[in-house]
């Protein structure tokens, strides 16, 4: 006599499955940042929120950092401001800081802690700001050779992770926006996302940082081809990074960071793909691209 499979065997197959996963990645510290282009899809936002909640289910320790790039950009059209870019980073001039604080903290997040909390009452919002999380120091890129003003711009100078650790403690999702305020000046700058990632998994000594975004990964050879590298090495990613487009230079220079600052490994995946976090994770095969630390600067096996 057989047996009638079960309908939800598949599922726990699948369960099942994951255990190994599960298993090797007990307590690991992951920071996420989900740029703000992957965010406009709601569908998409909302599988973000359950992959989340999953990872700090199983056992991880999720921190969600976020951008907001097409917000701030409807806001600052919508006020007649202006919205401009050089050297891969938004000018932000004194009107437009006050926009780009209001729309990330008072919008994007609470829209973003609101879905995650959808799924298991977990995440809390916090900035840069908060404890003193980030410091900021002005930032001044050169272009040509010539130093540029562009404004409320911040490069981050120093990482206080205690009010992180304490809700990562106590079992929460900290999710957090990316302005921070100078010991300097006192003022409020707005730092890139992909930045306050990378500072915050290497002061956090965070296993994984993932940078989910709009595109498929790094590409060889951009914009002749579009074939995506699976994984680089910290001086392989070091040696591309003068050939690539503005866009990705503060990603894969955070990635870059990290590696070298103690992150085992960094990823860059295409947040338009539904779990892209859970796939990337997951498959054998990635959807995106790796970075890892050197041989000679990683831990080798035994």
């Amino acid at each position: 006599m057989t047996t009638r499979p079960h309908p939800a065997l598949a599922k726990a197959q699948s369960v099942g499955d994951a255990l190994p996963w599960l298993t090797s990645r007990q307590d690991r510290t992951v920071v996420i940042k989900l740029g703000g282009h992957a965010m406009v899809d709601e569908a998409l936002t909302a599988a973000f929120a359950r992959d989340v909640v999953f990872l700090r289910y199983a056992g991880l320790k999720p921190v969600v950092v976020h951008g907001g790039g097409p917000q701030i950009g409807a806001e600052l059209e919508r006020r007649g401001l202006a919205s401009e870019f050089k050297a891969g980073l938004r000018v932000t001039s004194t009107p437009a800081m006050n926009v780009v604080r209001m729309v990330l903290a008072g919008q994007v997040q609470r829209e973003l802690v609101g879905l995650i909390n959808a799924y298991g009452p977990l995440a809390v919002g916090i900035t840069g700001e908060d404890a003193d999380t980030l410091t900021a120091t002005r930032h001044v890129p050169w272009i040509d050779g010539e130093p540029v003003d562009i404004g409320r711009v911040g490069d981050i100078s120093r990482v206080d992770t205690g009010a992180i650790e304490a809700l990562l403690a106590d079992g929460r999702i900290p999710v957090v926006s990316p302005v921070a305020r100078s010991a300097e000046d006192g003022h409020v700058y707005n730092v890139n996302a992909d930045t306050a990632a990378a500072a915050l998994a290497t002061a956090l000594g965070a296993q994984e940082l993932i940078m989910l975004t709009d595109v498929e990964g790094l590409y060889a050879g951009w914009p002749l081809s579009d074939e995506v590298i699976d994984r680089l090495t910290a001086r392989e990613l070091e040696k591309l990074l003068p050939e690539l487009a503005d866009g990705m230079v503060p990603k894969m220079t955070g990635c870059l960071h990290a590696v070298r600052g103690g992150v085992e490994m960094a990823r860059v995946i295409d947040g338009r793909v539904p779990h892209a976090v859970l796939l990337e994770m997951f498959a054998d095969e990635g959807v995106g691209t790796v970075i890892v630390p050197d041989l000679d600067e990683a831990e080798v096996p035994l």
